[in-house]
């Protein structure tokens, strides 16, 4: 019988002891009936990533469980916090961390491999300025964080939930922004990127229907210097589509 090689990918679903890793439902939102802002993924996670979780989580890993959380704490005193909804791999995430070591970026995702991921890239470039949120991105607006509290918003390349059946789970709603808002201080930035025109479409007009933001831009944005290239982009316009930024400003 050969032995398994150390990089193939472990079953999906794993799970972690408690504190030790993230949790499948840390708010326990399968009870309660409303549109989430993502679908679970546990994923089939390599051992490195397991690895990684099972080390770091205690120390950088956040439960969007609903109680309160402290940004001051979290991160420091004074630290600028930025949120990240919709990670991926973390890739972009780590470049834009090591770029501006003063900022907190509190990166949320349910991607367990790219949880994983994620904090072995902090770990291996000495980024303390990141922290891995798992749960639902509504929680944590809704339940969990002080007014003006958030530096910023990204939103990079979310499901475009294509069919029109499905535009309602669109993440960037009138009421996502609505709630969003109040969490900004005055000079935060709104920043989200698509390549699906459509979806484009809709987070310009949302954006620039909702009280107290403002657009740095007439229209879409130019794409961003500082924003790194992700796969998804990559693969957006393989496929002949075009990239669009929206960046606003909480007035």
């Amino acid at each position: 019988m050969t032995s398994k090689s150390p990089s193939s990918p472990a079953p999906a679903g794993v799970l972690f002891p408690p504190g030790k890793g993230p949790s499948p439902d840390p708010a326990g939102s399968r009870t309660e009936r409303r549109i989430r802002s993502f679908h679970a993924r546990r994923g089939r996670i390599t051992p490195a990533q397991s690895a990684a979780i099972r080390r770091l989580w205690p120390r950088w890993g956040v439960e969007l469980d609903g109680s309160p959380l402290d940004l001051g704490e979290l991160f420091g005193p004074g630290v600028p916090v930025v949120v990240e909804i919709g990670f991926g791999m973390g890739d972009a995430t780590a470049e834009m961390a090591a770029a501006d070591p003063a900022t907190g970026i509190l990166a949320v995702d349910v991607h367990t491999p790219g949880q994983g991921n994620l904090l072995s890239l902090a770990e291996r470039d000495g980024l303390t300025n990141i922290r891995v949120a798992n749960g639902d991105a509504i929680i944590l607006f809704r339940d969990m964080l002080p007014p003006s509290c958030l530096s910023g918003l990204r939103v990079f390349f979310p499901d475009p939930w294509p069919k029109p059946k499905h535009h309602k789970r669109r993440l960037i709603q009138p009421s996502f922004v609505e709630m969003v808002t109040p969490l900004l201080r005055p000079g935060a930035t709104v920043h989200c990127a698509t390549d699906w025109e459509p979806y484009a479409e809709q987070m310009l007009d949302v954006l620039s229907d909702a009280p107290g933001l403002a657009n740095q831009y007439e229209g879409f944005a130019p794409r961003p210097a500082f924003r790194p290239m992700t796969k998804f982009e990559r693969a957006g316009l393989a496929k002949g589509h075009v990239v669009r930024d929206v960046l606003f400003t909480r007035v």
